[in-house]
Formats: structure tokens, C-alpha cells, sequence
């Protein structure tokens, strides 16, 4: 799989830290996604051992939303980001990247982050999921592809494919320069890793990001994660 590389002069959040770009469509899949590859929902497959974030304050598991390569250097292991988030009452978490609401662990050899609370092994909570019939909540699962875009053809959230929010569509992207709604949230020297949309209720997934996305970012070694979505 093509991956973003680390480039030259990338300070913070607002510089393109990893290029290519990677356009991202989402493909929902029959069977259940068991190798280490970029997908939303089903289970995470750790490259290390199990480590289900907790809510800070509930002990409740965090829902599994999905798994993303980290960007590497020639020669680098292969690492994954997992992204945790939590949901209460048609809210999900992750306003704050440091409240613990929102947790992004990369494996192996990654840092967990100070903030985050983790479950005794074992702990397993749900993975992403969408509205069904009576607003059952509804397991869902999607194999990414991505595709590399052009320096010159990088864009911002609009990208083509967006506006239908449907199943196979752009919807988000890896790498590249970052278009927030409002600005970062987060501060030098975390790098723009990734960007996903939000889905409201009759989406092929639920993420409340109130109509904005969410935006992951690495630290400079690409070692510990954050998470963050801001609204439009």
C-alpha cells in the first residue's frame, strides 16, 4: 500500500507534514476485516497487544471507530493508528483532544497517552455503527482505499464525492494540507495526519461532529496520536 511519507520543513498542524495525499472512499464489506489494513468499524487488529481505551470518568469502553496506517520512512515497521471515541445520548467525544473522550494509540511501539485510561485486558467495547429501524444502533464495517491526489489538485472539505455522504464516496483524507472549519485542535509540533467527515442519522455510519470532521494528528516521531473534531 502507498503510504504518506514525512516531508521536509513541516512544523505543526497547519503545514502538510506527510505527502501524498490520500483521498479516502469508504467500500462496506461482507466479511468481517481481519488484516492490518485501513477499514472503519468491525474489531481493531492490534499489531501489538490489546489495549481497549476506557471514558476517563465511567469506565465505560470507548467505540472502536477505525484503524489508519502511519505514514513511514523507508524501511520503518509497519505501524497502525486506532482511533477510540466515546458516545453518550447522540454525543460523540472528542471536542477536547485530552479530556480522554477521544483516544488515537498507534501500534507497536507507540505511546499511550498520558490522558488516556485504559481497560484491564479483556476489555472490549463496540466498534462503529449506524441507525437502523427504531434507532437500533447497528454494526457497520468499511474497507478504506485510497487514492493519491496531486499537490496541485489538493483541496479543502469539499472535496468531489462528499455531498451525498453515501456509502462509496470521498469523504475524507490522509495526508497532505489540512482545510479545518476554525483552526487546529492542537498546537505545534503535532502533525495533520488525517481528516474524517462527520455522519448525522442517516448516514452508513453515526459520527455527531455537529455537521463539521474530525482530524487526527502525530506527534514529530509518530509515536502517540490525537483526536479532535471541530464543527462546521
Amino acid at each position: 500500500m502507498l503510504l504518506p511519507r514525512p516531508v521536509e520543513g513541516a512544523e505543526g498542524p497547519y503545514d502538510a507534514g506527510y505527502l501524498p495525499r490520500l483521498q479516502m472512499t469508504f467500500h462496506p464489506v461482507e466479511e468481517p476485516i481481519t488484516e492490518p489494513v485501513a477499514k472503519l468499524g468491525g474489531d481493531p487488529v492490534w499489531l501489538g497487544e490489546p489495549c481497549w481505551p476506557v471514558h476517563p470518568d465511567t469506565g465505560e469502553p470507548l467505540d472502536f471507530i477505525g484503524q489508519f496506517p502511519v505514514p513511514a520512512e523507508v524501511g520503518e515497521p509497519r505501524r497502525m493508528a486506532y482511533l477510540f471515541l466515546s458516545y453518550d445520548d447522540y454525543e460523540t467525544g472528542g471536542s477536547d483532544p485530552e479530556d480522554g473522550e477521544s483516544v488515537l494509540l498507534i501500534q507497536p511501539g507507540g505511546r499511550v497517552p498520558a490522558f488516556a485510561s485504559i481497560g484491564a485486558a479483556g476489555t472490549k467495547g463496540r466498534s462503529l455503527w449506524r441507525f437502523g429501524p427504531d434507532d437500533e444502533q447497528v454494526p457497520v464495517q468499511f474497507r478504506i482505499d485510497m487514492a493519491p491526489v496531486p499537490e496541485e489538485a489538493e483541496r479543502g472539505p469539499g472535496d468531489p464525492g462528499e455531498e451525498g455522504h453515501g456509502t462509496v464516496g470521498v469523504h475524507g483524507h490522509l495526508g497532505g494540507k489540512p482545510a479545518y472549519p476554525d483552526w487546529a485542535g492542537v498546537e505545534a509540533p503535532w502533525r495533520f495526519f488525517f481528516r474524517i467527515g462527520g455522519m448525522e442519522d442517516d448516514g452508513p455510519y453515526f459520527l455527531n461532529f455537529a455537521y463539521g470532521a474530525g482530524f487526527a494528528y502525530l506527534s514529530p516521531d509518530r509515536l502517540e496520536g490525537r483526536f479532535s473534531w471541530e464543527a462546521a
